[in-house]
């Protein structure tokens, strides 16, 4: 397998339009890692950027140590999931499994061994005679994995490869991805939209927006500790709460206050000294627990609550929090504190 590193990495589009703007990044031999953030924020510019796809503007791209510039995908041994799939209809899954392999010249004895080798990997054994339109999603993503897992590449790169899926169907090939990056122990570089694939596949995450990297991180790094407003707000369902001190009736200065909705605990009944006072702007059951949005000093906070939680609209209620969880971001930069 192998390291991938990315030095002050640029892409500019004609007409100056900078979609990656000096990324750098090291990737370790063996890691997941996702790349998340907002449409548009250049995570899959990057990926296409790391095989070859497209073209640097600036910057030094390296993959095992040897510098790419200008190598073609091919030459920089990657192996590419879409989310699109891209099989070949007309094919049957072993076919499908197997064209890489015959596209580099391998003997077909072995092209068999490789197929049926992966096959097995991924539970395609009683599906190799049938061709894509008789397959299900998740069936079709698991040859789209095959299809790249076959060629035993260096990298492994995946383009939001779960998005066309239902809620179901992503959940169950996020831990069929998760295993299977365990057991090859192979470099994986993903790109997603969603929060939960990156939060619960990746060693670290990168965050993007704009074209620039916000922050680096493990999972749960990003989470307690965000680096700034944008990524303490892209993180977390529901959203972090980001208020005003005056709200929580804190004595601070030029700062917005971040308090997760687990950290607040709400209450019904005469208020208790030390908790804030307010109204009930919505309740929304989840079964095993509520979130409540509560009005207070003219803003709206959401707060966990348990699942059988019931009050109307308006109705007064009172929010307790724990002043060790909050976190303080300076009110101008956006920069943790």
């Amino acid at each position: 397998m192998a390291t991938v590193s990315l030095e002050d990495v640029r892409k500019v589009y004609r007409g100056g339009v900078a979609a990656v703007k000096g990324v750098t990044l090291h990737i370790a031999d063996g890691e997941f890692i996702s790349l998340v953030g907002p449409s548009g924020c250049g995570k899959s510019t990057t990926l296409n950027l790391i095989a070859g796809l497209e073209e640097l503007s600036g910057g030094t791209l390296r993959i095992d140590g040897a510098v790419v510039n200008g190598m073609s995908p091919r030459e920089r041994d990657i192996a590419m999931v879409f989310q699109s799939y891209a099989l070949y209809p007309h094919m049957d899954v072993a076919r499908n499994l197997a064209f890489p392999l015959v596209v580099a010249g391998m003997a077909r004895g072995d092209i068999d061994a490789r197929v049926r080798e992966v096959a097995s990997v991924l539970g395609l054994e009683a599906l190799l005679s049938r061709r894509p339109k008789e397959l299900s999603g998740g069936q079709r993503q698991r040859v789209a994995l095959g299809r790249a897992l076959v060629r035993r590449p260096k990298v492994f790169l995946f383009d939001e490869p779960l998005s066309n899926l239902d809620a179901a169907l992503r959940t169950q090939m996020r831990g069929e991805i998760k295993k299977l990056h365990e057991q090859l122990k192979a470099t994986f570089i993903y790109v997603t939209h969603d929060q939960a694939e990156a939060m619960t596949l990746s060693d670290r995450v990168v965050v993007m927006n704009q074209g620039e990297v916000q922050q680096v991180a493990p999972p749960r790094e990003l989470y307690d500790a965000p680096a700034n407003l944008f990524v303490a707000g892209f993180f977390g369902s529901p959203r972090i709460n980001l208020v005003k001190p005056a709200t929580l009736a804190q004595p601070e200065g030029n700062v917005v206050l971040g308090l997760r909705p687990e950290h607040l605990h709400v209450g019904q009944g005469p208020a208790p000294a030390g908790t804030l006072e307010g109204r009930v702007y919505l309740v929304e059951p989840m079964g095993a627990e509520s979130w409540v949005t509560v009005e207070v000093a003219g803003e709206r906070m959401v707060a966990r609550a348990p699942g059988d939680f019931h009050a109307p609209t308006g109705a007064p209620v009172w929010l307790r929090y724990d002043a060790a969880r909050l976190r303080r971001f300076d009110a101008t930069s956006g920069r943790a504190m």
